[in-house]
């Protein structure tokens, strides 16, 4: 047994390739959510001067001139920034319920190339943002992004998780949130000002989202299409084994052929769950609380107001070289993801999530304090600093992977692509009305605005503690018949033979 194990643990060049190439849209995603945040200011100024008339000579003449004097922005560019920020999310939002359609009816290769298009159309509204009405153009090209962005976050997990083997599949899995936060962090450096985030080169900043694209486009044509997809979706059954052969090299594939066989046994004698069904069904109740609760618990926790706002939020708690620090929580951010690949096997899910939304409502009242009292004691900005710092730590160990793969463990083939469509639908939402509303949120509450994301998170963390069971170590069919009985134990059950235990017993 140990032997298959470790024969199913070998990365081919083909695997490496496909794994590598799918997760370049994972990329382009966290490079959508990070890269509008250090060149806020500039932005804001550039959509002042076109809102107020300015001429391109008049424009060209400001940047030259560098002022330096304070303007007073006009009311509507805060409405204007806030929705070039948020729009992102509404693309997301409409595009997740169409990954399941999209990826079956195209394949997962063919789905993915067609897709990047939208990114190419965003990346070329945004370059054009200063030869015609930036704020229209930065927002139409958001829009168009975050319809790309919400396809690929569906379609990557789905292809790396199709494609990987058994043994392999936890930590493969991992690698589409370490391509978005590793995106995150570099739009953060680029974004300083003597690379691009510059008042003459941040249009070529936001357009270069669409590099990945093309990148991503000429290599699919060298990945092989998904065998589960080829056999369980189309039958075709010589073509899934030869991609099967390509993707493992000299492993013998004949167990995962009948591990396809009896998946497509069962798909066949399970009837798909529409979303409208998945409501009405009292046996979907519970499980589906579970599986929206800690979706919103990782979008309000706040952290999406970091990852938007962080520059602005250094600013004012009177950080010397805000950007750089923004840079550190990109860092922070890209270590604990790679941490939490190893944390989530040993630990479990539900430790994880308690200890990471504890720990952030903590962070909270922390950065509420000190932005409170930074005009009173000097020096007590760097604590919140340190509490910003730690508030991603603790997202990434157990609120920010872990809601992606927990509702697949939830749900069974029947309705798991109608709960994953509507948590992804309610994650965008949510990241929507935080992009939205915060910077308003902000001017009302001043230095307490965090006080809301703690009480929140509170309220998240007591959720968790009674309702959220522990998934790992348990079939399928165990978590289901104690959530019908409800009376599901918190703990792990008996030890299940699940994929995701290959990892965790390596080192047994």
């Amino acid at each position: 047994m140990d032997r298959k194990i470790q024969d199913e643990k070998h990365l081919t060049g083909a695997l490496v390739l496909a794994v590598f190439t799918a997760v370049l849209g994972s990329f382009q995603y966290g490079y959508g959510i990070g890269v509008i945040n250090a060149p806020q200011e500039i932005i804001e100024k550039h959509y002042d001067r076109i809102l107020r008339g300015d001429d391109v000579e008049t424009l060209e003449r400001s940047v030259n001139q560098n002022e330096t004097e304070e303007e007073k922005l006009l009311p509507s560019v805060t409405t204007y920034w806030s929705l070039s920020v948020s729009i992102f999310s509404v693309g997301g939002m409409v595009s997740s319920f169409f990954v399941g359609w999209i990826a079956d009816k195209l394949g997962r290769i063919k789905a993915m190339i067609v897709v990047n298009i939208l990114s190419l159309i965003g990346a070329l509204l945004m370059g054009l943002a200063p030869y015609g009405q930036a704020h229209a153009l930065v927002i139409a090209g958001r829009l168009v992004t975050g319809l790309y962005c919400g396809l690929a976050s569906g379609l990557v997990p789905m292809y790396v998780g199709e494609i990987a083997p058994t043994a392999l599949r936890g930590a493969l899995g991992t690698l589409h949130q370490l391509a978005i936060v590793t995106g995150i962090l570099i739009s953060q450096i680029i974004g300083l000002k003597f690379i691009l985030g510059s008042e003459m080169l941040w249009p070529l900043l936001l357009a270069l989202s669409g590099a990945p694209a093309i990148l991503q486009i000429i290599l699919l044509f060298f990945c092989p299409e998904s065998p589960r997809f080829l056999y369980i979706n189309q039958g075709k059954e010589e073509a899934a084994k030869r991609n099967l052969k390509k993707l493992r090299g000299q492993y013998d594939p004949s167990r995962e052929m009948a591990e396809m066989k009896k998946e497509k046994d069962e798909a066949a004698t399970e009837k798909k769950v529409s979303i409208i069904q998945l409501f009405k069904s009292p046996s979907y109740r519970q499980p589906l609380i579970v599986a929206l609760m800690l979706h919103m618990s990782q979008q309000f926790s706040g952290i999406n107001a970091i990852f938007y706002y962080s520059t602005s939020i250094f600013q004012k708690a009177g950080v010397g070289q805000p950007v750089y620090a923004t840079i550190g929580v990109g860092v922070v951010n890209t270590i604990f993801t790679v941490v939490s690949v190893f944390l989530v096997e040993k630990a479990g899910r539900r430790p994880l999530i308690l200890a990471g939304l504890g720990g952030m409502c903590i962070c909270a009242v922390i950065m509420t304090i000190g932005l409170a009292l930074q005009t009173q004691v000097p020096g007590i900005s760097y604590m919140s600093m340190v509490a910003i710092f730690l508030f991603v730590v603790f997202f990434e160990i157990g609120p920010g992977p872990i809601p992606w793969f927990i509702v697949a463990e939830l749900f069974s083939q029947g309705p798991r692509p109608a709960a994953m469509a509507v948590a992804g639908c309610l994650n965008w939402t949510c990241n929507f009305i935080i992009g939205m509303c915060f910077q308003y949120v902000a001017n009302l509450c001043g230095p307490y605005v965090f006080i809301i994301f703690a009480a929140l998170l509170l309220g998240f963390t007591l959720f968790t503690h009674f309702k959220v069971p522990e998934t790992k170590g348990r079939s399928f069919e165990e978590i289901q018949a104690e959530f019908r009985k409800g009376r599901l134990s918190p703990r792990g059950g008996p030890k299940a033979s699940t994929e995701m235990e290959y990892l965790g017993s390596s080192d047994a």
